[in-house]
């Protein structure tokens, strides 16, 4: 009598795709320009996809000068454009000027927070599908 079941192990590599940041959103971005102020203006080399509210971070390596900025976290304020970002950070005393880098690592800005699938109480976890302002959440 022949068998018809179906086999479930190993799992196959197209079953199980790698992690890559297309799948996230919002991604993180290359930043062109850094407008030094009483707030900070990001300028990123492709159209973003950031909201006021988000909690971001900025990334910026020595041959990028503002090297003041770098590990420097802040909150969206507004949207100027689609590849502007107005940060409630305040650079206008003691950053230097911002220098387009030229090969090797790029200055970048990215979403920081963490996602979450509800809250947790005394009556243990509340599926709510609510998310924390600058969360990456899997859209793959």
């Amino acid at each position: 009598m022949p068998q018809n079941q179906v086999i479930s192990y190993p799992v196959p590599p197209y079953s199980n795709v790698p992690i890559e940041t297309d799948f996230y959103q919002p991604k993180m971005f290359f930043i062109n320009d850094v407008a030094r102020g009483r707030t900070t203006i990001v300028t990123t080399s492709v159209p973003n996809d950031y909201v006021v509210g988000q909690e971001i971070r900025l990334i910026i390596p020595p041959q990028s000068g503002c090297r003041q900025l770098n590990n420097v976290t802040g909150y969206v304020i507004q949207i100027i454009t689609e590849t502007e970002v107005e940060l409630d950070i305040d650079s206008s005393i003691g950053v230097n000027p911002f220098t387009p880098s030229i090969g090797g690592t790029q200055p970048q800005i990215l979403a920081i927070g963490d996602i979450r699938q509800g809250q947790v109480n005394t009556n243990g976890l509340n599926n709510q599908l609510t998310s924390i302002p600058g969360s990456f959440i899997n859209i793959s």
